[in-house]
């Protein structure tokens, strides 16, 4: 079901928002030894958005993530990019960046090769590559970092890098996978708030995957809620809390509103 939590005027990207890039139909996976992870999910992304998977651990989400990238195939149903660009065999490429849940940083290598990588491994020139690197690292706050080594970074910073990494081929959308969750409150808070800047600047769509209702309210402007044994979806909230959003929005009273809001929607979605 689609509605929409009470708040003030929504305010998002305005350039080509409401354009649909994927459309998900009727989605179900069933894994090797029998278990039914995700079943039936109906689910459209448009340009601009950002859009928040909600549910308990084990309601399939990052199973659902996954089919969105391509690292995982649906048991049946269909998933489509209606306005990505097709190679010559009628498959849809669509631009997309990844953050998953720990930073996946190659130890041995810099900051900046690491930014690198998905760079490298599309052919790009080496000059090309560092100077696109370099200034993503920049926009992500890690200026003056390009040569350390992830054991030299913080839980936050190696996670800067991770989403440096996944936005250096400026995809059209970007998926992430829980990325805050191991991190302390103050950090959480902190990146909560680069992201969203990241967001509004890049006008990329977002797709985040997360237990947190604080944190699914305070980033999405839609929340896709979940339920588990099988996955599925069994909420789709509007957020027209207006952006830009911060510690101000985190204090105030239609901020708790709208936690209130989602979280029972939650809960009507796990007793289920």
């Amino acid at each position: 079901m689609s509605e929409t939590l009470a708040a003030g005027p929504a305010s998002a990207p305005a350039d080509g928002r409401g354009r649909r890039l994927l459309s998900l139909r009727g989605v179900s996976k069933v894994f090797g030894n029998g278990t039914l992870a995700i079943n039936g999910v109906d689910l459209d992304l448009r340009q601009g958005e950002f859009v928040s998977l909600l549910g308990p651990s084990g309601c399939g989400k990052s199973t659902l993530l996954r089919i969105i990238a391509g690292l995982g195939r649906a048991t049946t149903g269909t998933v489509e990019w209606p306005t990505a660009p097709h190679d010559a065999r009628g498959t849809p490429e669509p631009a997309l960046g990844f953050v998953f849940q720990e930073p996946t940083l190659m130890p041995w290598a810099s900051a900046i090769r690491n930014v690198m990588l998905p760079l490298v491994l599309c052919g790009t020139r080496r000059r090309e590559a560092e100077e696109r690197a370099a200034a993503m690292l920049a926009l992500v706050g890690l200026k003056g970092f390009e040569a350390a080594y992830p054991r030299e970074l913080s839980g936050g910073m190696k996670m800067r890098v991770s989403i440096a990494r996944g936005l250096v081929t400026k995809p059209k959308v970007l998926l992430m996978d829980e990325p805050f969750a191991a991190l302390d409150e103050i950090t959480r808070h902190r990146l909560n708030d680069d992201l969203l800047a990241l967001w509004w600047q890049e006008r990329f769509t977002a797709v985040f995957v997360t237990h947190s209702v604080f944190e699914s309210v305070y980033l999405s402007n839609r929340i896709v809620v979940m339920a588990a044994r099988p996955g599925r979806v069994m909420a789709d909230l509007d957020n027209p809390a207006p952006y830009p959003r911060d510690d101000l929005f985190r204090t105030s009273s239609d901020y708790a509103h709208l936690c209130r809001v989602a979280s029972g929607t939650l809960k009507q979605a796990i007793a289920a």
